[in-house]
């Protein structure tokens, strides 16, 4: 298979798969290097295709219906599970987590995690690779961007994240 209509075929199975697609599961699927494809989605990237890389692969995100609104938060790496949890059980998708680094400014993470389970994979990923949260950088400052059906989604998430002591305030 060449090259473009390999990358070409990464970008249907992408579209055509319900959720992330590890870059490990597609060089099995094109037979080819994991480094080829993360090459592949590079240059599918630099040509215009939408594909974001979540902690669990790339995916190819669906137009964001409802609201899409932002949290500030602060807590330590104990809180995280609940947080996310919180978030995902009064009906939101968290989209990803911000940080303002230093140096480097805005450092975004994609996460989309929409219900306990992606919350315990990426928790689970995060414990495997010991890897800190982005928040570690900022001492547990961090915003969210959540898509919420509805505004009364939200506000349920930004009463049960004040309920829990994280919600960063005025």
């Amino acid at each position: 298979m060449h090259a473009q209509d390999r990358r070409q075929a990464i970008l249907d199975t992408l579209r055509r798969s319900g959720g992330p697609v590890s870059a490990s599961a597609l060089a099995e699927q094109f037979s080819v290097s994991r480094q080829i494809i993360v090459g592949d989605i590079a240059l599918l990237r630099a040509a215009g295709a939408e594909i974001s890389a979540t902690p669990r692969g790339y995916v190819i995100l669906p137009a964001t219906t409802g609201l899409t609104r932002q949290v500030a938060c602060q807590h330590d790496a104990a809180g995280m599970e609940a947080e996310l949890n919180t978030m995902v059980d009064n009906g939101c998708t968290v989209v990803d987590v911000i940080v303002e680094h230093p140096v480097y400014g805005q450092l975004t993470g994609p996460l989309q995690l929409s219900n306990r389970y992606d919350v315990a994979q990426f928790l689970s990923r995060c414990a495997q690779s010991e890897a800190r949260p982005l928040s570690a950088l900022t001492e547990g400052i961090h915003l969210h961007t959540l898509s919420c059906s509805d505004e009364a989604a939200f506000n349920r998430v930004r009463e049960a994240l004040r309920a829990l002591g994280v919600l960063l305030e005025d």
